[in-house]
C-alpha cells in the first residue's frame, strides 16, 4: 500500500513538479513522540508484558537518540511516565508545540498467536478488516475518558460507519506522512530484520487532528511470543528506537534538502554564472524508489534520485563544472560501478550535455 502511494506521490512531483514537502518553515525543529496508552489503559496484553511499558521504553530512546545527534531538534513527549494521556490531549500537545512530526509508537495484537511484524499507518481509509481492527483497538482508549461523545463528535470506537465518516476528512500531509512511514517500515525491514508488514491506512483518532505529518508505528505482535520476547528484551527496544531515529533523520535530510533546493531555484541568476546548472554521476537505476542510504549505495556521497521515463535513477555528487564531475566519475567507476557516466542539470529538469556546457561558459 505504501509503495504504491509513496512511489505516486514521487512520481507527480518529479514530472509534473509538485512539491512534495509544504512547509511554512524549511527546517524539522521539533518532534513530538507518543508513547500510546498509560496508566489505567495498559493497551495489548502479552503474557509476560504489557504495551504501554514497552512503547514508553522505545518512546523514550528514540527522543535520546535523536536529542543525542540531532542537536537542533526539540523532543516533546506526549508522556514520560507511566500516566493516562486522554487521544485529543496527544494530539493537542503536537498542535500547540507547533511540532513539525508526529510519531505515536504501539505494539499490536491478534485473537491468533501466527500474526508477527511491524507495520506503520497513516491517517486514511482502511482497505481491509485487519486494518480496521488495528483501528479499532487502538482508539478503544477513548471509552476510559470523561465525555468521549462530545470530545469525538459522537464517535464510536466499535462502529464501521464512524470510520468512513473519519476517512472522509481531507489529510493535507498524506504524503509527507506516508514518506515517513516508508521510511520507518525500510528501517526496521531492513536494519533490524523485522518483517515488513507495510504502510497502511485506517482512521486513528489520535492522528485525526494533527496538522503536521503523522504516523502511528505498530512495532510487532505481544500475541506472538517470539516476538513478544523480542519486543520486551533491552536490545529489541534499542534496535527499534534506533531505525526510528534513523528514519525521522532520512525524513528530515530530505525534507530540508528540498526546501533548500526550492528557494535555491526562486532566486535569481548571479552574474557569475548560472546557480541552477549542476553535473552528477548517474550509477544506478530501478523501477521503484529506493532509500538514498541502501546499502548498494555505501560508499557513495551526496546521493539523490529523480524520475525520468519511467525510471528511478540514482546519482551521486553535485557540481557547477563538468571537469570536477569527471573527476568525480571516476571515483564512482573506482567503487564498482563501472556503467557509471555524467547528467546534467537545470534546476531539477535534465538537459543535455550540450545544453549544460552552453549554459556553464
Amino acid at each position: 500500500m505504501l509503495k504504491r502511494l509513496l512511489h505516486i506521490a514521487i512520481a507527480l512531483f518529479m514530472v509534473f513538479n509538485c512539491t512534495l514537502f509544504v512547509s511554512a518553515q524549511d527546517k524539522i525543529t521539533t518532534v513530538v513522540i507518543d508513547a500510546g496508552h498509560g496508566g489505567k489503559d495498559p493497551g495489548a496484553l502479552g503474557k509476560h508484558s504489557k504495551e504501554k511499558d514497552i512503547v514508553l521504553k522505545v518512546a523514550l530512546k528514540t527522543g535520546y537518540y535523536i536529542e543525542k545527534y540531532l542537536k537542533d531538534v526539540k523532543v516533546i513527549y506526549t508522556r514520560k511516565t507511566d500516566r493516562f494521556v486522554e487521544l485529543k490531549n496527544r494530539t493537542k500537545i503536537a498542535n500547540n508545540n507547533k511540532a513539525d512530526v508526529f510519531i505515536s509508537i504501539h505494539c499490536n495484537s491478534s485473537r491468533s498467536s501466527s500474526p508477527y511484524g511491524a507495520e506503520t499507518y497513516i491517517m486514511g481509509l482502511h482497505k481491509d478488516k485487519a486494518n480496521l481492527e488495528v483501528a479499532m483497538m487502538e482508539n478503544a482508549a477513548i471509552l476510559l475518558e470523561e465525555n468521549a461523545q462530545d470530545s469525538y463528535n459522537g464517535f464510536n470506537p466499535n462502529a464501521t460507519e464512524s470510520y468512513i465518516e473519519l476517512s472522509l476528512l481531507k489529510d493535507e500531509n498524506q504524503d509527507q506522512s506516508a514518506l515517513l512511514a516508508y521510511l520507518v517500515q525500510e528501517q526496521f525491514k531492513n536494519r533490524v530484520g523485522r518483517k515488513d508488514r507495510g504502510v497502511n491506512q485506517a482512521g486513528f483518532l489520535v492522528l485525526w487532528r494533527a496538522t503536521m505529518p503523522s504516523i502511528l508505528i505498530e512495532l510487532g505482535f505481544l500475541s506472538n511470543s517470539k516476538e513478544e520476547q523480542f519486543l520486551n528484551s533491552e536490545e529489541g527496544q534499542v534496535y527499534l528506537a534506533s531505525a526510528i531515529y534513523r528514519a525521522f533523520k532520512e525524513y528530515k535530510i530530505a525534507f530540508e534538502k528540498e526546501n533548500a533546493a526550492q528557494e535555491e531555484m526562486q532566486k535569481p541568476p548571479t552574474k557569475k554564472g548560472n546557480a541552477r546548472l549542476n553535473y552528477r554521476v548517474q550509477f544506478y537505476t530501478n523501477t521503484v524508489q529506493l532509500s538514498l542510504n541502501d546499502k548498494r549505495f555505501r560508499g557513495l556521497d551526496d546521493v539523490s534520485s529523480y524520475f525520468h521515463n519511467g525510471l528511478y535513477k540514482f546519482t551521486s555528487g553535485h557540481y557547477l563544472k563538468e571537469t570536477e564531475a569527471k573527476q568525480h566519475l571516476k571515483e564512482v567507476r573506482n567503487k564498482g560501478f563501472g556503467d557509471a557516466f555524467i547528467v546534467s542539470f537545470d534546476g531539477d529538469k535534465r538537459i543535455s550535455l550540450g545544453e549544460a556546457r552552453k549554459l556553464e561558459k
